[in-house]
This record gives structure tokens, C-alpha cells and sequence, in this order.
């Protein structure tokens, strides 16, 4: 049996590397380099050695045990990319919002998208850059107007375990918002 996931969230928070930390394959990724039609639109800032950015989306897959296959399906962060999203989500249990704490303005599009779209769990997580968080989950929560019962969980992103602990909790979630466990779509 096989089930899919969708990694998403703002402009460079990780999004990617997380999908390639837990991938058990080599990641599909749509990396292009990023060019001067992005100066107007990607802030760089935050993450001034970023020198590629999603344009489709990103592919991984875990094994979870002998019954159960997992698909992740990263997307683009950038608002030029969002038309994708729609057809990214068809057929998922859930999703995992992406958070650069750093950056959280960044943030309010995808959790706005899942707070207003009901028809799929999703759990917020922050990424770690340089092994902390500028906020905490309540804060975070306050900010982006998460609801009371998402889970907000904190991880590093480049980390394999950290990675999985995320995937655990958004499984369990989706488990206990749909006990049918019924895909989407």
C-alpha cells in the first residue's frame, strides 16, 4: 500500500532539503538556478548562498515497513509556482508546512492555503537554521494563525531523524483527523 505526502511552505525554508534528507532514493528534484527574473520577487537576505529554487516539484519515497510506501511530493515555494499546488495535494493524507522562523511572513500563504483548504491534514514545522528558532511554537502559532489542534513541531531539516520524527507526527495526525484514512481527491 502506498500513501503521499506533500512538503510545503515559503521560499527557501527547507523544503527540499527535507524531502532529500529522509528519501531512502536519490530525490527527483527541479532545482533551477535562480536569475535575474527572481531579484524582484525571491528575498535572498535570509539566504544569501541560495543559488537555486524549485520550480515543479521535489520526489522522495520511505519505506515505511512491509506494508506501507510512502511518497513525498515537495512544492515550489515561490507565488509565481502556487498554480501547482492544487494538482500537488490530489490524492494526499496530509501535509507539512515548511517554517523558516527567520522569515515568517513567508510563511502566512501556505498556512493560509491549508487553514482554508480543510480537505487535508497538515502540521506546521519549524526548521532549525544554525540550530535554533527566532520563535517558539506558540508564538509561531500566534503569528500565522495556525489552529489550536495542528501540531507544531520544531526540527533540522538536513537531519534524517529529525526529518522522520516530522513525517511520524503528521502521519499520526492525519490518522487521528481521518480515521478512515481515506486519500483526497
Amino acid at each position: 500500500m502506498s500513501t503521499k505526502i506533500v512538503v510545503a511552505g515559503g521560499f527557501g525554508a527547507g523544503k527540499t532539503t527535507l524531502v532529500g534528507s529522509v528519501s531512502e532514493i536519490p530525490p527527483v528534484t527541479t532545482e533551477a538556478v535562480m536569475t535575474e527574473a527572481s531579484v524582484d520577487h525571491d528575498d535572498l537576505s535570509a539566504t544569501p548562498t541560495k543559488v537555486t529554487t524549485t520550480v515543479a516539484m521535489d520526489f522522495g519515497r520511505i519505506t515505511v515497513d512491509q506494508q506501507l510506501i510512502m511518497y513525498m511530493f515537495g512544492t515550489p515555494g515561490q507565488a509565481r509556482f502556487w498554480f501547482m499546488w492544487d494538482d500537488l495535494i490530489r490524492g494526499a493524507v496530509g501535509a507539512v508546512v515548511v517554517v523558516d522562523c527567520r522569515r515568517l511572513a513567508d510563511s502566512f500563504d501556505a498556512v493560509d492555503y491549508f487553514e482554508t483548504n480543510r480537505r487535508i491534514p497538515y502540521i506546521v514545522a519549524l526548521n532549525k537554521f544554525d540550530g535554533r528558532l527566532d520563535f517558539n511554537a506558540e508564538q509561531v502559532r500566534e503569528a500565522l494563525e495556525v489552529s489550536p489542534e495542528v501540531p507544531i513541531v520544531d526540527f533540522d531539516a538536513r537531519d534524517r531523524t529529525s526529518g522522520g520524527a516530522v513525517l511520524k507526527t503528521l502521519l499520526r495526525y492525519a490518522l487521528q483527523s481521518n480515521p478512515a484514512a481515506e486519500p483526497v481527491g
